[in-house]
């Protein structure tokens, strides 16, 4: 098995790609391959969307960016790939870091509870970001 360095060292770093992270870096808004082709495009005006797909695949698979998604969900892709936890809209799909410390116990806990050797875990949060809490509450407000 390959290490997560080995693997970054092994992938080819071509202008397309350096040009992705870079504006994957600037958005915090963890988008989706569309999102991201929609942002490079502006750089690369003849990138097409395969080829963005294509690279987020590569960059993830070698550890560079974070795929995040959970069955049923578009994926979407962080460039902090540091271990840290999410946190989805359930309504408009909005992905966003939660900043709190990891809790390392939870690898000791799942261990225990299994026969498995845990060597990591991810956590991701559900619940209604502000803008569709907010407007939840303008509806229910219009109802009264």
């Amino acid at each position: 098995m390959t290490s997560e360095p080995e693997a970054q060292s092994q992938v080819r770093t071509t202008r397309q790609r350096r040009i992705m992270l870079a504006e994957l870096e600037k958005l915090r808004t963890h988008p989706t391959a569309h999102e991201l082709y929609e942002v490079v495009r502006k750089r690369l005006p003849k990138i097409s969307l395969g080829t963005v797909y294509r690279n987020l695949e590569i960059l993830s698979e070698c550890g560079m960016v974070q795929k995040l998604g959970t069955a049923g969900t578009q994926k979407r892709f962080d460039a902090v790939t540091a271990n840290h936890y999410h946190v989805r809209c359930t309504k408009c799909g909005r992905v966003a870091d939660v900043p709190v410390a990891l809790i390392s116990e939870i690898d000791k806990i799942a261990a225990e509870a299994s026969d498995f050797e845990i060597f990591w875990h991810h956590l991701e949060f559900g619940g209604l970001c502000p803008g569709c809490k907010g407007g939840s509450r303008r509806r229910q407000l219009r109802k009264k």
